[in-house]
């Protein structure tokens, strides 16, 4: 796996394209930015801790800018103005039949020390620059019970802001700092 110019896998026409913006942001370390979802019936992903991003629109001309769209209208952050394209992550797709038929496409980008986020959309409740070093530290990685339909399964995440960081946005996160080791990760 590598951060690359790959293009995004063949576009299935079963399955409904998205993509995420991994934003590290350069401050005294770097930090990542992460959104809590507000609480939704219709959003199977209601709650949860996860990276700005959604599905892509007919008028998106890509997948890169269909990240920089969701990330201005979630998080008020303009990619496309502060933003530094770093590369993109390995396509993730969910592990169960349960939730829709999705390919996410991670983006990496780079914002300057002084990127401001907040939480500019009805679909998000708060915004978080977690430090990279944070989800380095052992005592984040944790496991979690979720209850699903059938019993409850228990998965690996992150703690941090005081809530839990898992499924797809772990597995990316977890990908991420697997390409790049502490010394490697330098945003503009």
């Amino acid at each position: 796996m590598s951060v690359g110019a790959a293009s995004p896998s063949s576009p299935d026409p079963d399955w409904i394209q998205a993509a995420v913006a991994l934003v590290i942001r350069a401050n005294q370390g770097p930090e990542i930015l992460l959104i809590k979802r507000a609480c939704s019936e219709r959003d199977p992903w209601s709650g949860h801790m996860a990276l700005p991003g959604g599905r892509r629109d007919p008028t998106d001309d890509s997948l890169q800018a269909t990240a920089v769209r969701e990330t201005l209208e979630e998080t008020g952050l303009d990619l496309a103005r502060v933003g530094v394209p770093l590369g993109r992550l390995d396509d993730v797709r969910p592990g169960t039949v349960r939730l829709p038929k999705l390919t996410v496409t991670p983006f990496v980008w780079g914002v300057p020390a002084d990127a401001r986020a907040h939480a500019a959309s009805r679909e998000v409740d708060a915004v978080h620059w977690v430090p990279l070093d944070t989800l380095r530290r052992p005592e984040t990685h944790r496991d979690v019970d979720i209850p699903l339909p059938g019993g409850s399964r228990t998965f690996p995440c992150y703690r941090v802001a005081g809530d839990i960081v898992w499924g797809l946005t772990y597995r990316i996160l977890r990908q991420f700092l697997a390409i790049y080791p502490d010394s490697a990760v330098r945003a503009p």
